[in-house]
């Protein structure tokens, strides 16, 4: 199939990068989005999120004229659905986007039209979902629209270079749509393309961050049993990977991102009764800033009879869920944040990446100094490039604050202990006594 024009629905962290990239390769986009704030920061010549080198993207794609901006989706050649798919209280899927945007569509599809999920979804849902919605205009999936799924696969803060050299996965509701998406994204993907069938496609995606989440689990389990049994589980980590079929990740103070602490609950609400290692993993993540949490009670009770955290006042660094980048969804920072919050201290937070985010009940301030300025104790939570490179001793100059939680074993211990600070690591067993 031949495209000239592309309709991208929802211009987040992956709709936003592929519409500009489609466009800077001479297509004709829209780029639609629901958000009026969004939509006014870009006609404006604003960002409304943070991705190495997307600003030179997204302007260049607007200058040429290629991209524009709408509030709802214009006849075009092939649609792109790639809208949020949050999970709800109960961890069950929020489809609602998924649904608002192929609702959207029906006024403006034509036969021959090409409709690409890229939502992360439960298995079945391009099929048992979003097909049934577009049939409500009258036409057939796959004898007269080609309807397809391909998952978004990028890291945040290399989404411009994955998007383009990552292996594609596109997965039809026939053959002749597998093809379609494979016309499309051949226009700029020099990576594999892999054609399937739809639900295959939607399983790979849950199925490669599902692994990730199962193999952080064990790390994380394994810094908590570390710290009972008096053992430094960075050593240990560092030496068993020395085997050579061995490849323990590194703990840390949860799992956070709209993928990697989402997508397996997605496989849990369709099959729970096949999905328990994967529900006790989810479990084992999500209750990681607990872990964190009690960590810091038991620096904060050194030398002191109380453990309760009333009035204590505690700084800590990084909120976003990865290192250098800007992305705060399901971070473990905030729930960590909170709980400290709900425990009774008086939390004050710094983000680099994102210095102007807030969260509820905590204190977010600009700089580091206005931070730390009070602190009884500081948690390091994000291995952000700027924490790395802190001087000990100028934050000592900084801060009353001596007690440092350090939940990603991001500071040299004999360094800052040197300049009169004492480290409590997440996982070290042989000095968190």
């Amino acid at each position: 199939m031949q495209y000239q024009r592309i309709c991208v629905l929802g211009l987040g962290y992956i709709g936003l990068p592929t519409a500009s990239t489609f466009a800077t390769q001479g297509l004709q986009v829209v780029g639609v989005d629901i958000n009026p704030q969004v939509i006014n920061t870009l006609r404006n010549g604003g960002l409304h999120i943070h991705e190495p080198g997307l600003r030179t993207l997204v302007q260049a794609a607007l200058v040429s004229g290629n991209l524009t901006i709408a509030d709802r989706p214009q006849p075009a050649d092939a649609f792109i659905i790639a809208v949020p798919t949050p999970f709800l209280e109960d961890k069950k899927a929020d489809m609602s986007f998924v649904i608002s945007a192929a609702e959207s569509i029906l006024p403006v599809l034509q036969p021959g039209n090409l409709v690409m999920l890229e939502s992360t979804s439960p298995p079945r849902t391009t099929v048992d979902l979003v097909a049934p919605i577009l049939e409500h205009s009258g036409l057939a999936a796959g004898p007269d629209f080609h309807l397809a799924y391909t998952p978004e696969r990028v890291l945040p803060g290399q989404i411009l270079r994955e998007l383009i050299e990552n292996a594609r996965v596109i997965g039809g509701i026939d053959r002749a749509s597998a093809e379609a998406g494979r016309d499309l994204y051949t226009i700029f993907v020099r990576g594999q393309i892999i054609l399937t069938d739809a639900t295959t496609a939607e399983m790979v995606k849950l199925m490669e961050n599902t692994y990730r989440d199962v193999n952080i689990a064990v790390a994380n389990e394994f810094s908590r049993l570390a710290d009972r049994f008096g053992v430094d589980v960075w050593e240990a980590i560092q030496i068993a990977n020395l085997h050579p079929r061995v490849k323990i990740l590194k703990p840390g103070p949860g799992v956070g991102g709209h993928c990697i602490g989402v997508d397996p609950w997605f496989l849990v609400e369709a099959a729970s009764d096949l999905a328990q290692l994967i529900s006790a993993a989810r479990q084992v993540n999500d209750s990681q800033p607990e872990f964190v949490e009690q960590l810091v009670r038991r620096a904060l009770s050194v030398g002191n009879s109380s453990e309760g955290l009333t009035g204590k006042r505690i700084a800590l660094l990084g909120l976003a869920y990865k290192p250098d980048v800007d992305d705060l969804r399901e971070s473990p920072a905030i729930e960590l944040a909170r709980r400290l919050k709900a425990a009774g201290a008086e939390v004050s937070a710094f983000e680099p990446v994102k210095p102007a985010a807030q969260v509820p009940g905590v204190r977010t301030l600009p700089g580091l100094e206005e931070t730390v300025r009070v602190a009884d104790l500081i948690v390091l939570l994000v291995l952000h490039s700027s924490f790395l490179n802190l001087v000990p001793a100028q934050v000592a100059g900084l801060t009353p604050a001596r007690l440092v939680v350090d939940a990603v074993n991001g500071f040299d211990r004999q360094t800052w202990e040197s300049a009169g600070f004492r480290i409590f690591c997440l996982g070290n067993g042989k000095n968190n006594r």
